[in-house]
């Protein structure tokens, strides 16, 4: 599973979790404070 965790601010950190990489990779561009990790 790939998941997305996107900072918006010290008290609202958001995780979006992906399928395919390609997908989380493609949301993760509209953020500039996020990071892709890798979980099984």
């Amino acid at each position: 599973m790939w998941v997305v965790t996107v900072f918006n601010n010290p008290n609202d950190i958001r995780m979006f979790e992906y399928t395919t990489k390609s997908e989380a990779a493609a949301f993760l561009a509209k953020y500039k404070n996020a990071v892709l990790s890798f979980t099984n």
